[in-house]
């Protein structure tokens, strides 16, 4: 009872706590894999570029899935859309386990992209509909707590079952995402049900979402997202701590892991600032941030300099995973749809192509210009949400209001 009492008091349907919770129970066994996941390909004599097939894969299937992923959801409903798409990627993860030669893991790999992509785009999509005009700040903080604590947890959890067997973190990442999909159907609405405000509202055409400057911006921060968080830093610290500063391996994860703090206690007030000062001020200043850090990473002297760049980093990337996702929301007017899988797509584009583009510059001239151009795109995504109007960024606030 006084559990309920809180999530009352919080505001925020129960939508959004369950999205939560799943989202961390995926992060916990999707982290358990990354220690085993390169080891495990290298025992089929993969090669550096069939390594990276192996991560880019899963991204590009993801891509390649999500125009596709809003039809699904309307047909299945969002619910049973996310159960679905994480069950692909249980049987992924089986697969990926058994595979008998690198071909096959490579197969399976990108089903689970096909699986990550459903379910992503599905729960926010539910998480947008169903999160009120004024907390999507907040409702969106919390989602993305579920995934950062997971990965701070998983590959902790990893290294202890690696211990084991190099199958043995896949096979619970499987168990893992099928608890996830009973607990799903279990506790979420079949369909999203939108707030009072937004079914009195004309559902807006992708055509004229696109012309929104406050998703335009969104999807510039995403790309700078995509290319820096997802992809450059956590393909290319691991080799600045190594190469550069000349450490074990094990610094690599104790720097992300205090960074990863820096993030998770970050995300609670940059909801509450997403919600109280709106999406434009939190989107200019992660983008500042974020992009100064990652212009600085490759000139810390030293693993503790390293460390508190990196933690301003991620100070940076919790607003980064608040701002953009509300704006969108506000463009969409919460019914999501296309545009948030377009969204999802800019964000994978830069996972992808953000390391290919960096490896190269590195091979030619330096970690500082391969991290320039990341940090240049995250300023322009603060540069370009500048443009966003001040009425049209308090829009959610009237509207809460009335």
């Amino acid at each position: 009872m006084l559990l309920q009492n809180r999530l009352n008091a919080s505001g925020l349907p129960r939508t959004t706590w369950v999205l939560s919770v799943t989202a961390l129970l995926v992060a916990i066994g999707f982290g358990v894999v990354i220690p085993v996941l390169t080891p495990f390909a290298k025992t089929f004599e993969a090669s550096n570029f069939q390594l990276g097939l192996v991560v880019s894969l899963f991204a590009a299937a993801r891509l390649i899935t999500s125009p596709f992923v809003p039809r699904i959801g309307r047909r299945l409903g969002e619910r049973n859309a996310i159960t679905l798409g994480v069950l692909i990627v249980a049987i992924s993860t089986v697969a990926t386990a058994l595979a008998p030669s690198l071909e096959f893991m490579l197969i399976a790999r990108g089903l689970g992209g096909i699986g990550s992509a459903t379910f992503t785009i599905s729960a926010i999509n539910l998480l947008l509909a169903t999160a009120p005009e004024h907390l999507r700040g907040r409702a969106s903080g919390l989602y993305q707590g579920g995934f950062l604590l997971g990965n701070m947890t998983g590959p902790a959890l990893g290294g202890l079952l690696s211990s084991i067997s190099l199958q043995a973190p896949f096979y619970f990442y499987a168990a893992m995402l099928v608890v996830c999909a009973g607990f799903t159907m279990a506790m979420l609405p079949a369909h999203a049900t939108p707030s009072d405000t937004q079914n009195k509202r004309t559902p807006r055409r992708f055509t004229t979402v696109l012309k929104d400057v406050r998703y335009q911006a969104a999807c510039v921060v995403a790309l700078g997202q995509g290319w820096q968080s997802l992809g450059v830093r956590n393909a290319f610290i691991p080799l600045l701590v190594t190469e550069a500063l000349l450490l074990e391996t094990y610094w690599t994860g104790i720097a992300f892991a205090i960074a990863a703090v820096a993030q998770t206690a970050m995300l609670i007030p940059a909801g509450n600032a997403t919600d109280r000062i709106g999406r434009k001020p939190v989107m200019i200043t992660s983008g500042i941030v974020c992009g100064v850090a990652a212009i600085a990473m490759p000139f810390s002297p030293n693993i503790w300099i390293l460390v508190v760049v990196l933690s301003v980093y991620g100070i940076g990337a919790a607003m980064q995973g608040t701002a953009p996702t509300a704006a969108v929301g506000d463009a969409t007017q919460g019914r999501g749809g296309l545009p948030v899988a377009a969204f999802s797509m800019v964000m994978d584009l830069g996972s992808i192509f953000g390391p290919l583009v960096a490896g190269a510059v590195l091979d030619v001239w330096s970690f500082e210009v391969a991290f320039a151009i990341g940090g240049v795109i995250l300023l322009a995504g603060s540069l370009y949400s500048a443009f966003i109007p001040k009425t049209l960024d308090r829009e959610f606030l009237t509207i809460s209001r009335s």
